[in-house]
């Protein structure tokens, strides 16, 4: 199968690390992936790319067309792509009444099917034909390594405790002084360092998760967040808001919490987690979620628009 991959292209990476393993997952299968990234911002960059797209469209052919976000969908709609899934991934059903409006009206006129990743989120977009796939992680890149060799790359100070914000704090939906506010009021005999991530290559995530004792996510909204995703994957400890399909992904895994939005709560959970001596079993609490079976998913999608 000859799949387009429309996406925006603006993060320091280029095209999102989330959308290319995606992409690259399928062409592991044996189908043959183009990506094509939208590589201005704002409203006129958006217009401008659909006559851009319009003519590549034209020259270059393709089985399925796979939109990710509903920017770069409503763009690909536009310049004419056919047939079209379009993956929707947390912000776009979450943050703006009117870009819930905007996405129905070109769900019934434009687009075959929809994707969203998790069932918090079908319930928010309130859509009919709907499929929920979640990103699925690469258990080849995403894996426990020792303590020793993780904080070699992070360089954090070995004898010390180590809480990971695995977003940008500037991020307003991450909830970063949440987070700061929960790591501030834990005890004070616990010699622990908080840190945030800003411009860190995909390829490092592996090791930041694994010099982290515990993962922390404070967002005030998701819709399937990778961060878990992978950083069960490596085994990690997580304390968690309970956001998007989180609490779902988390289930019962020993060294794992749920706290709610209240600063002492996830202090203590933050406490708790920070004692357990082990490494988590979410690796194998999340193999249902591997690429390689997510890519099968998107195809079984495909072929019923085909």
């Amino acid at each position: 199968m000859n799949i387009l991959f429309v996406s925006s292209g603006n993060t320091k990476e280029g095209i999102s690390p989330i959308v290319y393993n995606q992409g690259i997952s399928l062409q592991e299968i044996g189908h043959k992936i183009t990506f094509f990234t939208i590589k201005e911002k704002g409203i006129k960059g958006y217009l401008k790319y659909i006559f851009i797209l319009r003519n590549y469209l034209k020259d270059n052919p393709s089985d399925i067309v796979h939109a990710h976000y509903s920017l770069s969908a409503f763009a690909a709609a536009l310049a004419g792509a056919k047939p079209m899934v379009v993956s929707l991934m947390g912000s776009d059903v979450k943050a703006s009444p009117l870009l819930k409006y905007i996405i129905r009206i070109f769900k019934n006129i434009f687009w075959k099917k929809v994707i969203v990743k998790s069932e918090d989120m079908k319930a928010s977009v309130k859509l009919s034909n709907v499929s929920v796939v979640p990103n699925g992680v690469d258990f080849s890149k995403f894996k426990p390594i020792s303590r020793e060799q993780a904080l070699k790359v992070t360089g954090w100070d070995t004898t010390k405790k180590h809480v990971l914000f695995a977003a940008n704090p500037k991020r307003r939906e991450k909830n970063y002084p949440l987070a700061e506010k929960g790591f501030r009021s834990i005890d004070s005999s616990i010699s622990a360092e908080l840190h945030t991530l800003t411009d860190i290559p995909n390829l490092l995530m592996p090791a930041y998760f694994n010099a982290a004792d515990v993962v922390l996510l404070t967002s005030l909204w998701e819709g399937s967040p990778n961060v878990i995703k992978e950083a069960m994957a490596c085994n990690c400890k997580i304390v968690a808001v309970d956001v998007g399909d989180v609490k779902q992904v988390i289930g019962d895994t020993d060294g794992c919490f749920i706290t709610d939005s209240h600063e002492q709560d996830i202090s203590n959970k933050l406490e708790k987690a920070l004692k357990v001596t082990e490494k988590t079993t979410g690796r194998t609490k999340i193999s249902h979620l591997s690429s390689a079976l997510i890519a099968e998913k998107l195809v079984t999608i495909y072929s019923t628009i085909t």
